[in-house]
């Protein structure tokens, strides 16, 4: 049986979707996107000061990109110290960029947690949808349900185990994964995704974030490498390719992972785009050819790296596609441990001779030199007491196989690093690199009156 068609009739309907498919796939999208439930996000920036001005640069790019796919301001929760934009060395004051186009990314940011409410327990209370938890701030928590899906994004320093915040205490892989399990077990989201940047990020969940919570890491180094800044410009020193623009002579706009990632966000087509593309394409510019970079790295429950990006991220609307090829290549990458030291260096290269400027800025220089020399020289001397001036240096370096946890006991972990900062001073966040020797010594069965001994011996003098 044959239906009569109106030729002319069905011609127009054909024109409408050839010419509206594209608004049509997008509303059903967007319809199927708000049955799922709410997104939620957390941007965590985990420094304070000009020197890692390219941590809160990350954050606000984040927030932009998060704000334009949709997201509300009630859903998007901001830790900051909130001292760049208006920083006395800032050229551009009010203003942060996270590239060398300028764009600005700090308007707009709501300021959630900042100064020394950006702290490790709001960022805890704020997971949890804890608001007696917290100690000030907003009040903004994640009060998610259980058809939600939860986008948290860190950016800072970190060493073995642990990652930094504006206000001490720092954040221990141990109590983060407990928080992020306490989490699923209050069947309050349906998917998480945790992307982190720091130096030996992958520690904060290798062997210790377990299968079956729905939440998938991406972290910017493996649990024993370093993490790299990037768009850097230091004074006495060429910048070729993609510099700073001027007056940026002595800091990184962004870190290279995070910028990886966001741009790749920004360019490509979020209801296409998958989490797990988003890493193979940003692996290979994060490892820059195996020199200054690092390897980017996944945990947890890698099958939710098959959703698209607009399930965490919202929508955008790409003007172009871009492979990785079409990614910055040529500009500088700075070891984020050395960004402090390189703009030390580059405020005594720019103070005039014979000025107090100089004699302040080469004061400030001497003095983080220093205390990076009596840290490396504190950890060593007590792990030579510990196991011999032989093995000492071969036992603190010992990195565990993948899969197993930095350290088996916590406790004990959290209480060396203390007996050395009682006896030796602060660990200081260059010297979280050594939180693996403390970890290593724990392992080895060393006890807490032996660590004690050695510290005082160490550093009595």
């Amino acid at each position: 049986m044959f239906v009569k068609i109106n030729v002319a009739s069905f011609l127009v309907a054909l024109f409408v979707v050839l010419v509206e498919g594209s608004n049509v796939i997008e509303s059903i999208v967007e319809d199927h996107e708000h049955s799922i439930g709410t997104k939620w996000a957390v941007l965590v920036a985990g420094s304070s000061d000009w020197y890692n001005y390219r941590h809160q640069a990350d954050i606000c790019h984040a927030y932009q990109l998060l704000k334009k796919g949709g997201l509300k301001d009630e859903h998007i929760i901001v830790f900051m110290y909130d001292d760049i934009a208006y920083n006395s060395e800032n050229p551009r004051r009010g203003v942060i960029i996270n590239n060398p186009h300028g764009q600005d990314v700090y308007k707009g940011v709501p300021k959630d947690y900042t100064g020394k409410y950006c702290n490790a327990q709001n960022f805890y209370g704020v997971i949890l949808g804890n608001k007696s938890a917290l100690t000030g701030g907003s009040g903004k928590v994640v009060n998610s349900g259980p058809n939600d899906h939860i986008f948290i994004y860190y950016a800072d320093h970190g060493g073995p185990g642990v990652i930094d915040m504006p206000i001490e205490p720092p954040i221990y892989a141990k109590e983060l994964n407990e928080v992020l399990k306490k989490k699923h077990a209050s069947r309050t989201y349906k998917k998480m995704v945790f992307y982190m940047e720091a130096c030996d990020s992958g520690s904060m969940f290798d062997g210790l974030l377990d299968e079956g919570l729905n939440i998938y890491a991406m972290t910017a180094s493996k649990p024993n490498e370093d993490s790299w800044a990037t768009y850097c410009s230091f004074s006495g020193e060429p910048c070729l390719g993609e510099c700073p623009p001027k007056g940026f002579n002595n800091t990184c706009l962004g870190d290279l992972f995070s910028v990886s990632w966001l741009e790749n966000s920004d360019l490509h087509d979020r209801r296409i785009e998958t989490l797990e593309k988003q890493y193979q394409q940003i692996r290979k510019r994060v490892l820059n050819n195996g020199t200054h970079g690092s390897h980017v790295m996944q945990y947890g429950d890698l099958h939710v790296n098959k959703d698209a990006l607009s399930k965490y991220m919202g929508f955008n609307s790409p003007t172009h596609t871009c492979s990785t090829n079409n990614y910055p290549t040529n500009t500088r990458h700075v070891n984020q441990r050395d960004v402090q030291l390189l703009y030390l260096l580059s405020k005594f290269h720019d103070a005039p001779e014979g000025s107090t400027r100089k004699s302040e800025a080469y004061r400030k220089l001497s003095e983080a030199i220093s205390e990076r020399e009596h840290v490396d020289k504190s950890v060593k001397h007590i792990g030579q007491i510990l196991f011999g001036v032989k093995n000492g240096p071969e036992v603190l370096n010992i990195v565990r196989p993948a899969g197993q946890p930095l350290v088996d006991d916590w406790d004990c972990l959290k209480s060396f690093v203390k007996i050395f900062e009682s006896h030796c001073g602060s660990l200081t966040r260059y010297g979280r690199k050594h939180v693996r020797g403390f970890a290593n010594m724990c392992n080895a069965g060393i006890q807490r009156d032996q660590m004690d001994a050695a510290a005082k011996q160490t550093c009595s003098s």
